[in-house]
């Protein structure tokens, strides 16, 4: 992986994420710069403290029963349930208890809960947590799902988040697009780093960085 910078999180200095500049292609868009959260999603000590700044983000009167986890931070979502149960947060979960769950992605590329999952969904309310936000495009599948198993969402968490709402909904996230004033995000045919012949670093997605 290319050299970047380490930018911290305004208040909390135990908080930082790794920015590497270059060309980057996603699923959705071109982009000028990574953003590797490996650390805050596997590492324990980051993980609780990424946890605890995204549930101070809630109000009390919250009700969460399920923590919805995409991009691999489900470890961040453990630390996460813990933290809102200690600030107040209330879950209508039988056992006062708030489920942790993933949803699966099938052959087609759908998001999907099986059977024994959907108890932790359905009549739920839901908050969905992600590791970035840059187009809105996941968030977007994210709701069609949740909504279709009938859970009912109450936030949207991210660890990176280049846009504020999505559908109406507002995202909470730990860095913004304004911590990188630099940050650029293009749909793929209209890259001007492509038209510039700048050769592509690595495909990137929610698992990591592949080089090219």
């Amino acid at each position: 992986m290319k050299e970047g910078i380490k930018i911290y999180h305004k208040s909390l200095r135990d908080i930082n994420m790794h920015v590497v500049p270059g060309h980057f292609v996603t699923s959705h868009s071109h982009i000028n710069y990574y953003f590797d959260m490996t650390t805050m999603k596997i590492r324990q000590s980051e993980a609780a403290a990424v946890a605890k700044a995204i549930a101070q983000q809630y109000s009390y009167s919250t009700v969460v029963d399920t923590i919805v986890c995409m991009d691999g931070t489900e470890v961040i979502g453990a630390y996460l349930a813990e933290a809102l149960q200690d600030t107040g947060i209330m879950s209508m979960n039988s056992h006062t208890t708030i489920y942790v769950v993933t949803p699966e992605i099938n052959s087609q590329n759908q998001m999907i809960f099986r059977d024994n999952i959907r108890i932790a969904v359905e009549n739920k309310h839901i908050l969905l947590l992600l590791a970035s936000a840059t187009t809105g495009k996941t968030i977007s599948s994210s709701l069609d799902c949740i909504r279709y198993y009938g859970g009912q969402l109450a936030g949207i968490s991210a660890l990176f988040s280049a846009v504020d709402e999505v559908e109406g909904q507002e995202i909470h996230s730990i860095f913004h697009v304004s911590d990188v004033p630099e940050y650029s995000t293009y749909l793929p045919h209209e890259c001007p780093m492509c038209r510039n012949a700048q050769r592509i670093d690595a495909l990137v997605n929610s698992y990591g960085y592949s080089e090219l």
